[in-house]
């Protein structure tokens, strides 16, 4: 009856056993992917929507100000520059406050992250607040920059830190490999959300991030893409910006007919010289950013006066803009979207000169004097180094939508040269079909945002955006030949930002490289490895940390015999040093002999009600201070002279290993496959050297400090028949017999457990 009358005792009601087991569901289905992916989603419409929503009201105000501002040339201009040089001056001014890492596409740091390096601060709340305000004055400042490269960077930031708010609910997402996964999507939702095109940003996300990409991962990218574009152009519906979800860049081209064979050169033709040119759109953007960075004297005073740059680009490229003055000649007062619409129409601006109004908005692409083959490729030779400069600002900006902008100018002035020499049109089976300046137009933005992407998906994003593909087959051939071109010219522009920044990255190895794949580890690894032995003392230890900076250390069984046993970070090294010599441990050693040799006499000291000074108090403190000083370094070096125990860091019983022989081009394959930043070099076991990104390189690109040895062809049979037989020429090596064996042995102080 006791017992039964305790309440420690009583039965759980219903209702809390119903809301735990709520609670319990509820964990278990956020850790589903598909509650993330539609998260990620809906949080990147949002964001793409209110950007585009706040960048068009922007560029809405933009205009009435300017129009205002009639009759007056001066303040017209006035109106025209000094709007766009406060919202440039603002976005640059906010990121450089906020959050640094937020200059630029975006795009490039990711690809590094995605390969295992880690980029602080790239990834956090401050870089998504610095990126989403600044891209927002950017795009409404009328500047061509473009959405697409720091959206991919957004959607990353929106990952991370969802990861780390469902972390709480479910520890799956604290994992790094399923962090990289969901990055992965991320890149997708990044451009699916910007443009409404979720196959094409599936496919884009994966070429310019991923050499190889995991297929477990594809439903991912196409379900959260797909989402956030379905509500980002549902937003644009109730905004009633549209009246149905339609493409972003709605044409109407005819479809019974859409080419002639005949016209299959025009479009070989674009495809070539949008190789051309994309190669030197990359070219000429690294040699800006290059020369600014080593003129010593430049670069110091734009670094003192960070908002020098960015000003006078902005009021260069406002003023040769200007409507009323050189803007004329160059449909100067099309913001970026405007020119894409009126560059896709149906009509030929070459039959419709004398009467323009018909055109209605692309009626300012003619001029009473001058020809219109002259207006666009004045709007594209000046676009071309504007969108060059313009993406080198220190403000979030992408270089897709600019170059999308260049390569359907370009389209369309071949085009309008193809309507301008068959002004009747093309015979074809006793029908005449006219040819449309629009679909030359489209094709020429796929071929040459291909060609400065190296992607394919282009053409895929186009369909998207026109909601046609009429013209696939001349599009597909147009952006294959621009790849071949650009590809054998220059990297692409995310590659060369790469290299500018000199981040960590894999070049690719080409197949026109044959003496590379002549190379072996041996050749280019560091043989002159910092280890770390499991006998070693804690002064070794502190030596080690002390001299270098590498972020990995081996851990070998002994000096003598280099049996690579596993890999220790720094910071588990650093943390276990303090450890030892924290004064925690000194103090809670000394405690227990202090007692003893403190006399207790049974009184109490007491305050006196009176002070005095004496001398000689004073000596003996500061003697004491003295002496308890060189007591702790006693201890200290007394310290240093034990052995290491690492029963409390954590060691990689399995680091990545290579052997002498492995190739390069396994090699390169391995560190693209798994986004490896190191592996060791062993022969049975024993270390031999270390190679990293930068030797491999270094290799690749045949800038080795030595110099690469390269064999003969046959080189390889001949050495491998004067060794032992039964050695492998590659393999890789994980030991966990040998370490388990070795941190097992009974005559060890202290055991290990992985």
């Amino acid at each position: 009856m006791l017992v039964k009358n305790l309440p420690l005792f009583k039965r759980p009601s219903f209702s809390a056993a119903c809301t735990k087991s709520i609670k319990k569901y509820i964990t278990k289905k956020l850790g589903e992917d598909w509650i993330f992916l539609i998260l990620l989603g809906l949080v990147m419409a949002l964001v793409s929507w209110g950007v585009d929503y706040a960048s068009a009201k922007s560029l809405q105000a933009y205009k009435w100000i300017y129009k205002e501002m009639q009759p007056s040339i001066p303040m017209q201009f006035l109106a025209w520059v000094t709007y766009p040089l406060v919202l440039i001056l603002f976005a640059a001014l906010f990121c450089q406050l906020v959050s640094p890492q937020a200059v630029g596409s975006g795009i490039p740091e990711l690809k590094t992250i995605m390969r295992g390096v880690v980029l602080k601060e790239y990834l956090t709340p401050k870089a998504f607040v610095a990126k989403v305000v600044s891209l927002t004055a950017g795009l409404g400042s009328g500047i061509p920059v473009g959405k697409e490269g720091p959206f991919v960077h957004i959607a990353s930031i929106c990952a991370a830190v969802l990861s780390k708010f469902l972390s709480i609910f479910c520890g799956v997402y604290e994992n790094m490999h399923r962090q990289l996964d969901l990055l992965v999507a991320a890149c997708a939702v990044g451009v699916g959300c910007c443009f409404g095109a979720p196959l094409g940003g599936v496919l884009f996300s994966i070429e310019v991030t991923s050499t190889y990409f995991a297929v477990r991962n594809y439903w991912r990218g196409f379900f959260a893409a797909t989402f956030s574009a379905f509500v980002f152009r549902v937003f644009a519906v109730w905004n009633k910006d549209a009246i149905t979800i339609t493409a972003l860049f709605r044409t109407n081209f005819r479809m019974d007919f859409p080419f002639d064979l005949q016209e299959l050169p025009a479009f070989a033709v674009i495809g070539i010289c949008s190789g051309l040119l994309g190669a030197f759109f990359v070219y000429f953007n690294r040699q800006v950013v290059l020369i600014v960075r080593q003129h010593a004297t430049l670069s110091r005073f734009l670094t003192k006066y960070r908002l020098v740059y960015p000003g006078v680009i902005t009021f260069v490229i406002a003023s040769l803009t200007f409507p009323p003055g050189f803007g004329q000649f160059m449909a100067g007062e099309l913001m970026p979207r405007e020119a894409i619409s009126s560059l896709f129409d149906n009509f030929t601006w070459v039959k419709h000169t004398e009467d323009p109004q018909l055109l209605g908005r692309s009626a300012v692409w003619i001029h009473p004097k001058v020809s219109v083959f002259v207006i666009i490729l004045l709007f594209f030779l000046m676009k071309f180094w504007m969108s060059v400069v313009a993406t080198t600002m220190p403000i979030p900006c992408g270089g897709f939508m600019p170059v999308f902008v260049l390569g359907a100018a370009f389209g369309r002035l071949i085009g309008e040269i193809m309507a301008w020499l068959f002004p009747d049109g093309i015979l074809f089976d006793g029908f005449v079909y006219k040819i449309l300046p629009g679909g030359y137009a489209v094709i020429g933005a796929a071929a040459l945002t291909g060609a400065v992407s190296h992607t394919v998906s282009t053409a895929v994003i186009c369909f998207e955006l026109t909601g046609q593909i009429a013209h696939i087959l001349p599009m597909m051939v147009a952006v294959i030949l621009a790849n071949m071109v650009a590809q054998s010219l220059q990297p692409s522009l995310y590659d060369s930002i790469i290299q500018v920044k000199k981040l960590p990255y894999l070049p690719d190895l080409g197949w026109n490289q044959i003496s590379k794949y002549n190379i072996f580890v041996e050749d280019i690894m560091v043989s002159d490895v910092k280890f770390i032995s499991s006998n070693c003392k804690y002064r070794d230890l502190k030596d080690v940390l002390q001299n270098t900076t590498v972020s990995t250390f081996p851990l070998v069984d002994s000096p003598d015999s280099m049996i690579l046993m596993g890999s220790v970070e720094r910071t588990e090294l650093q943390a276990l040093l303090l450890r030892h010599l924290s004064p925690e441990r000194r103090l809670a050693r000394e405690m227990p002999q202090k007692l003893i040799e403190a006399s207790y006499d049974g009184h109490q000291w007491k305050h006196e009600s009176f002070a005095f000074v004496d001398e000689d108090v004073d000596e003996e403190e500061e003697d004491k201070g003295k002496t308890e000083v060189v007591n702790i370094e006693v201890w200290e070096q007394e310290e240093l002279e034990k052995k290491v125990c690492f029963s409390s860091c954590r060691i990689d019983p399995s680091p990545f290993q290579l052997v002498e022989r492995t190739s390069l081009h396994k090699t390169h394959t391995l560190f693209s496959l798994l986004g490896l930043t190191n592996a060791y070099v062993t022969s049975m076991g024993k270390l031999k050297g270390v190679i990293a990104l930068e030797e491999l390189q270094k290799a690749i690109e045949g800038s080795t400090r030595t110099g690469v040895q390269l064999r003969p062809p046959l080189a390889s049979f001949r050495d491998a028949t004067q060794t032992s037989s039964g050695t492998p020429t590659t393999y890789i090596i994980i030991q966990h017999a040998m370490v388990l064996a070795w941190w097992g042995s009974p005559d060890k102080k202290c055991n290990q457990e992985f």
